[in-house]
């Protein structure tokens, strides 16, 4: 979208109330526009042509036609536009919104509830939603403008990158015995297609960091448990860690891997509620830190599609040890926040499509042990 044009947004819920807040929200930044409102599904999609929304904002629950249902008519009318789920924090809410994302949506924001007044449920209201309309305004979406966004960002990613890719040196790595993921913005739609990619019997247990309140990681879960060949729980204090497993972090809780009691005790899971970290709990970083502690260099580390940079620094540690860093590519992102970090940092050895990750996993843990003298990775220059 030219930067000069303004973001121009259509708010959809069946509360005045819910509409007035989004609608203040919205025109609080200066970057963006209501489009207009709608008070369900079906008139949101009568107005589509007359307001040209750049990204929609999505209640969940409403009448005539739900959030769930509008989604899957304008994905299967070939609308291409952002759309954020408005959610309550309710059982019912967490579950339709797990659903809507892992069905097209591009992220949600909790409805804010148990403020003191308007104008704090507004302030924490935009402190959540503003930041995440701009990220997805902000993407392109064809290759073209993928390498027009590339180019334009250049100067201020990599001010002082070379004409050429530099070369960095990392130990050899090992055959991993652990894979590690950090994951967030359009995380459910990724992890629907990367964890049912893998077998039952997939030789390792995978340890996932998504970003996302405690309520919805349990369900979040559940899902993936009854789509996939493998078994994907929620994690909890002191499991041990099993190969064919998907432990999901626990939301508002970090989890880390440690040593369990005794000399030939399996690695145990840990969850702690330290102080956030880029600005989440869970966070990636905790993760990737304790499995380069326990693991070594048979860490295998995962970065896919989210906002900011949590992975960052957790990947470096991993190749620092001589693990392995795969990140998903800019064109099958929501937003290539996270694993562009990691890129731009040279610490990975493939940028692979979201379909392709989980064969090359099953390539990777079934080579055999490198040795000799470490390897070369190249530093991406984008």
């Amino acid at each position: 979208m030219p930067a000069n044009r303004l973001t121009r947004v259509l708010i959809v819920d069946d509360s005045a109330v819910m509409r007035s807040l989004l609608r203040s929200v919205v025109s609080s930044d200066e970057q963006l526009e209501v489009a207009g409102t709608a008070t369900d599904g079906a008139s949101a999609l009568a107005s589509l042509e007359l307001v040209r929304p750049d990204l929609i904002l999505l209640d969940v629950e409403m009448p005539v036609m739900d959030g769930l249902v509008t989604l899957k008519q304008l994905r299967a009318r070939g609308h291409k536009m952002p759309i954020i789920m408005c959610s309550s924090l309710t059982h019912r809410g967490a579950k339709v919104t797990i659903e809507a994302l892992a069905g097209g949506a591009s992220d949600y924001v909790a409805k804010p509830r148990g403020q003191e007044s308007r104008a704090a449920a507004m302030r924490a209201l935009a402190n959540d939603l503003i930041p995440k309309i701009h990220a997805l305004a902000s993407q392109p979406s064809t290759p073209a403008e993928i390498a027009a966004h590339d180019a334009a960002r250049l100067p201020a990613l990599l001010p002082l990158a070379p004409p050429k890719p530099q070369t960095v040196r990392f130990p050899a790595s090992v055959a991993p015995s652990v894979v590690v993921a950090g994951v967030s913005t359009g995380g459910p739609a990724a992890l629907d297609v990367f964890l049912p990619a893998l077998p039952a019997a997939f030789p390792l247990p995978l340890l996932i960091v998504q970003h996302m309140p405690e309520l919805f990681t349990g369900l979040l879960a559940e899902r993936l448990n009854a789509r996939c060949k493998l078994r994907v729980r929620e994690a909890t204090e002191g499991a041990a860690i099993s190969a064919g497993t998907a432990y999901i972090a626990r939301g508002n809780w970090h989890l880390e891997v440690v040593h369990g009691a005794g000399a030939a005790a399996r690695p145990v899971l840990h969850l702690s509620q330290g102080a956030l970290e880029n600005y989440c709990r869970p966070a990636a970083d905790v993760l990737f830190r304790s499995a380069a502690r326990v693991y070594g260099g048979a860490v295998l580390a995962v970065v896919l599609t989210g906002m900011g940079s949590d992975g960052l620094n957790g990947s470096r540690v991993i190749r620092e040890q001589g693990g392995c860093v795969v990140a998903q590519d800019q064109a099958s992102s929501i937003v290539w926040g996270m694993p562009g970090a990691v890129a731009r940092a040279g610490l990975v050895q493939k940028i692979l499509p979201l379909e392709a990750i989980a064969p090359e996993i099953l390539k990777m843990v079934s080579r055999p042990p490198a040795t000799g003298e470490p390897h070369e990775t190249h530093r991406l220059i984008v």
